[in-house]
């Protein structure tokens, strides 16, 4: 026979599952009808309800159904540290592995209650804040005209100006970042708050690079991202230079960057004459031949479109497609025929191939001596 629940069940809040019903019924009581300090001891206590016991999953759906969501948002929004950080962290609960907690705070205007009053919070509370944004932020990519009303992408802006030194934060909000902008009808809010100059900025630090290339190939696949991308200073060439630098950022930041570049040269005969002056060639010879195989393949698709100066296509596999004739104008300006173009790879080749002798001969003598010290496997 089974055992019926009593106090000495060890599924609730300490150990007693009536007292786990009584302090949720209590909890739900004053978040609904309590003044603001009964509100924080319910927020507190709804937090050590979640953490406690057995089966989180359930309580999180149970809570949720007694409509404890809507008035932690709007706790959330709070002047009062304390009480906003008591809040937030009973959300951060609420939502883990649970996409239906995370669509009701979106409908309840989590979004709109976290841009608010950052300016009086401190770095711990920003962070937490950031955390929950995270958490919800795939949910509400979906939700466009929201995200566009209620500010959060500027207040992630600013918290990456005011804590660019605070990798764990900048993280956090690269995070979120990138997914909205998986969503391509949230390019036009993401461009027109400025967010590619922020993050282009960021490619110049090893730890943000990676997840900064993806949100700017999330980004360059769209019209205005791509247009934004077009007409900024920094690019081709920043772009150029991540392609050359090998050990930076990881073979995925080589991927990406090349992946990059050859959205951008779709069909635009400028950036490709810029990429031609910038250096591309080289840095895509030198992937073609030490790159990972992704980049590899890429690299080569974009070298032998530059190769034949714009009669071939482009695969789509690896990029958008090149079709031929799309561009009369060939991006080595002033060159004489194929002959002449033939020359000039064989000469990249040949430098770019001394120059990576060079390199895999000093990366075997730093991995020599460590030889012995390599896991055995029975």
């Amino acid at each position: 026979m089974g055992k019926e629940r009593g106090d000495d069940d060890d599924q609730g809040y300490g150990g007693s599952y009536n007292y786990y019903c009584a302090a949720l019924r209590s909890s739900v009581k004053k978040l609904h009808f309590g003044k603001w300090e009964e509100k924080e001891e319910a927020a507190a206590e709804i937090k050590r309800l979640l953490a406690a016991g057995d089966d989180p999953g359930r309580r999180r759906r149970f809570m949720a159904e007694l409509g404890v969501i809507p008035p932690l948002v709007d706790m959330a929004g709070c002047e009062l540290v304390a009480r906003r950080r008591l809040a937030v962290q009973a959300l951060i609960h609420l939502a883990h592995a649970s996409p239906t907690n995370k669509a009701l705070m979106v409908e309840s205007g989590i979004l709109s209650k976290l841009s608010q009053h950052t300016d009086i919070a401190d770095q711990k509370t920003i962070q937490e804040s950031l955390q929950l944004l995270l958490s919800v932020s795939h949910i509400a990519s979906f939700q466009s005209s929201i995200i566009k009303s209620s500010r959060i992408i500027p207040f992630i802006i600013n918290i990456i100006d005011s804590f660019n030194n605070n990798n764990k934060i900048i993280n956090l909000c690269l995070c979120t970042l990138y997914n909205l902008s998986l969503v391509l009808e949230n390019s036009e809010i993401l461009v027109s708050s400025g967010v590619i100059n922020v993050v282009l900025r960021l490619l110049s630090s090893e730890e943000s690079l990676e997840k900064a290339l993806a949100i700017l190939g999330n980004m360059v696949v769209t019209q205005k991202g791509k247009r934004a991308l077009e007409e900024h200073p920094l690019v081709p060439e920043c772009f150029i230079i991540e392609t050359a630098t090998a050990d930076d950022g990881g073979p995925k930041c080589r991927e990406l960057s090349v992946y990059v570049l050859t959205v951008l040269a779709h069909r635009s005969p400028v950036q490709r004459e810029r990429m031609a002056k910038g250096g591309v060639v080289p840095a895509l010879v030198e992937v073609a031949l030490l790159g990972s195989a992704l980049a590899r393949k890429r690299a080569l698709r974009l070298l032998e479109w530059f190769k034949d100066g714009n009669k071939r296509n482009v695969g789509t596999r690896s990029g958008p497609q090149i079709r031929s004739g799309s561009n009369k104008s060939p991006p080595f300006r002033g060159m004489k025929g194929d002959d002449e173009v033939r020359r000039l790879m064989k000469s990249f080749v040949k430098e770019s191939l001394y120059r990576n002798m060079e390199t895999i001969t000093h990366r075997a003598n730093i991995w020599l001596p460590s030889i012995e010290s390599l896991p055995r496997f029975n």
